[in-house]
């Protein structure tokens, strides 16, 4: 490839077995949700250690029908991370809660535990943390949260009576294959949401899941059965239930959703599935690796991605600069890209964008979120990115640093 061909961000890693196995599909004749969405399912489950993993539309529907099953609604909170996509605090929204903003930890941008124990009221059903970059947040002193705010839990329902605490459900978006404590760290908490969209380091084109690792006192079948309903309508049978002799007939138990995985796109996540841990995950760590040793530490603020205790996914190499802010940044990206490197950043703020200033949240209330923010520079990684282009990429930051 010419050193002077434009490098896109992220684009998705399609091969000839993803085209083969999207065409058995499509010849089949089944292409809405059938047996590769839970052939695909079964080998997330097992990847995961979860109990059970519910294929759905997007990672957002999955947030969303986890706090509705719940029973989250208007009058309760779920505390967020204020640096995050919009879409961890919109399906709080859609459900008519309070999505309760913490600030983040300067160093790792996951969300500062000590600013979750002081936001927790009696009003509190569920913690969302988020997984930023593929980081698994601090689980241990979550869970260590909400023993110690048991007095202050109100349940609004049976199902969080039963629960019995505050419930613990992670945007993992970013963190398929991460590790917490020499663990999955989608079986470190009671859900953890996953997203395949076509960016993500396994992609669906569109597409996500929520590995489910409730206490024994939800029955983890009957949930699958419900969160299927939930799914579809609240059709009381899917369309693989319902193809058969006399096997049509149906009810609507419920006023549902419409989000469920369709198996074409299963398809594509089932071929990429086979190369995940083997080579995809590998090829990503390499590519944060050489990134760490072509930057330096002096010039740049390095992601954490790998300590004791966590390893990321590596989605996202989230590098910042030393000095200066958010226009100095600005700047320095445009540099970039006129070098024919394409960069991103993650994220705006939730309390900057205008939907929740309207609402009264403010950045000045933020103040690492915006630090960090301000500074962040998130750089290209995908499967198919060569050493020679993360090289270039290397070179086009430090040469436009120092303009």
């Amino acid at each position: 490839m010419s050193d002077t061909q434009p490098i896109p961000f992220s684009p998705p890693h399609i091969d000839e077995e993803i085209v083969a196995l999207v065409a058995e599909v499509l010849h089949s004749g089944w292409i809405t949700t059938g047996p590769k969405t839970k052939e695909f399912e079964k080998q997330l489950t097992n990847y995961t250690a979860a109990k059970r993993t519910f294929c759905v539309s997007s990672a957002t529907a999955g947030m969303e029908l986890m706090l509705r099953w719940l029973g989250v609604g208007p009058g309760d909170e779920v505390i967020v991370p204020a640096y995050t996509y919009c879409a961890t605090a919109n399906v709080v929204m859609h459900c008519g809660a309070k999505p309760v903003m913490v600030d983040i930890s300067p160093l790792d941008a996951c969300m500062d535990v000590d600013a979750v124990a002081r936001a927790i009221t009696s009003r509190t059903k569920v913690i969302m943390p988020v997984d930023l970059g593929g980081l698994p947040v601090d689980y241990t002193a979550l869970w260590q949260i909400i023993a110690a705010s048991a007095s202050k839990y109100s349940p609004g329902n049976e199902r969080q009576e039963a629960l019995g605490r505050i419930a613990l459900i992670a945007d993992a978006a970013h963190s398929l294959g991460a590790v917490y404590g020499g663990v999955s760290a989608a079986s470190r908490c009671d859900a953890a949401v996953f997203s395949f969209h076509a960016v993500k380091n396994l992609t669906t084109a569109e597409g996500g899941a929520i590995a489910l690792n409730w206490p024994d006192v939800f029955e983890v079948d009957a949930m699958y059965a419900e969160l299927n309903t939930l799914s579809l309508h609240g059709q009381s049978k899917d369309a693989l239930a319902k193809f058969g002799q006399n096997a049509w007939e149906y009810d609507v138990l419920e006023a549902g959703y419409k989000c469920n995985m369709p198996d074409v796109l299963a398809a594509i996540g089932l071929a990429q599935f086979r190369k995940y841990a083997s080579e995809i995950l590998p090829r990503r760590r390499k590519i944060f690796e050489r990134y760490d040793a072509l930057l330096g530490k002096e010039a740049w603020v390095l992601p954490v991605y790998r300590d004791e205790q966590r390893e990321s996914s590596y989605h996202l190499y989230l590098l910042r600069m030393r000095a200066g802010g958010e226009a100095g940044r600005n700047a320095l990206i445009r540099r970039i890209f006129e070098q024919g490197v394409s960069v991103n950043v993650h994220y705006k703020p939730l309390p900057m964008l205008t939907v929740y200033r309207r609402l009264g949240y403010r950045i000045e209330d933020y103040p690492n979120a915006f630090d960090f923010y301000s500074k962040e520079i998130t750089l290209p990684v995908y499967f198919d990115l060569t050493d020679e282009q993360v090289d270039r990429v290397a070179a086009v930051l430090n040469r436009a640093l120092k303009v």
